[in-house]
């Protein structure tokens, strides 16, 4: 507060536009001010300023719509010119001080806010995407499913393992005993240490639901309440209200890594969802006696008129496309 009083209210509008590069001047207040300087606050506004150079910061402007605000909530008094220019300057002093003594602070701040300490990545796969391959540092490695979104900070495994998935992956998570990989699953939390699973973030019922393929998987729903371990095999379900666990009772859970379909004495309508998952196809029966055939071959990466084709061949069927959706219909 010393220091503040030696300028007066001209002086320190005047520093003000100095260090700010509107006044272009020499006099010896930038050098008196400097000289008692002792914790470079001075180039570190510099610094600030040049940190976020695309967008000039209007200080006249900034001040009408905090004057405004003020008026508009009843903490104004004296409408005076004399009064505004009184808070005016007294705020210039309070933010003079503040940035002498925690300029460093508010550099972290504005520099967090900025993305420069917390830049995340983020991978999306469009509709007509899936299997995209994203290689963490660690490592890991993460398949990520048409429709879907994974983001990771770039300091990575520096501090831990933490990711975000929207939608659908599937996980190959290098071993780190003291550094978890914690997934963030939008209404549920999934903690590993090594170990292979799929993840959907939200299925049918709303829930997020996890397979475990090799390891062990811990899910948990947000509040912590609700928690369960799963083991190779096991699927979960985690909600606000209940956490299941069941033993995987579909071969063709992971299909859509895969493109491979498996079948024995299986219902067209069982195949179809199936071909919507992975191969992205809908198909429309205009009979539903058609979705009560039997399908038994496999359907292993084959392109979808490929398929369609196979279908209507087994089943004595003829097939109409409109956009993207195959309408079946008997012949």
């Amino acid at each position: 507060m010393k220091k503040i009083e030696k300028f007066t209210d001209r002086e320190w509008e005047e520093l003000a536009s100095i260090l700010s590069d509107e006044n272009g001047e020499q006099t010896d207040l930038l050098d008196r001010f400097m000289a008692g300087d002792t914790n470079n606050s001075g180039k570190k506004w510099k610094d600030l300023k040049n940190m976020n150079s695309k967008e000039e910061i209007n200080v006249d402007r900034a001040w009408n719509n905090v004057h405004s605000r003020m008026v508009e909530n009843g903490l104004k008094i004296n409408e005076s010119p004399v009064s505004i220019r009184f808070m005016r300057t007294t705020i210039m002093k309070i933010a003079a001080v503040a940035l002498i003594l925690v300029s460093l602070g508010t550099a972290a701040i504005y520099m967090n806010n900025s993305g420069y300490l917390s830049k995340k990545i983020t991978v999306i796969a469009g509709n007509d995407q899936k299997n995209i391959l994203i290689s963490l540092p660690d490592g890991s490695k993460i398949y990520l499913n048409r429709n879907s979104e994974f983001s990771y900070r770039k300091n990575f495994g520096e501090h831990g393992r933490n990711v975000k998935l929207t939608g659908e992956a599937f996980f190959e998570i290098s071993p780190d005993v003291s550094k978890p990989f914690i997934i963030d699953a939008g209404k549920a939390r999934v903690k590993v240490v090594g170990t292979t699973f799929n993840v959907i973030t939200n299925n049918k019922e709303s829930e997020v639901e996890v397979f475990v393929k090799t390891g062990k998987v811990l899910v948990s729903d947000n509040s912590g309440s609700q928690s369960i371990q799963l083991d190779p095999g096991y699927v979960g379900t985690v909600s606000s209200k209940a956490a299941v666990k069941t033993v995987n009772s579909n071969p063709n859970y992971l299909s859509w890594k895969t493109s491979y379909l498996y079948y024995t004495d299986q219902k067209l309508s069982v195949v179809f969802n199936d071909l919507k998952r992975v191969y992205n196809m809908d198909i429309v029966a205009n009979d539903p006696l058609i979705l009560e055939n039997p399908w038994h071959s496999p359907i292993d990466n084959l392109p979808q008129e490929t398929i369609i084709r196979l279908i209507c061949t087994s089943f004595n069927l003829s097939y109409t496309k409109d956009g993207t959706v195959y309408h079946l219909s008997k012949k």
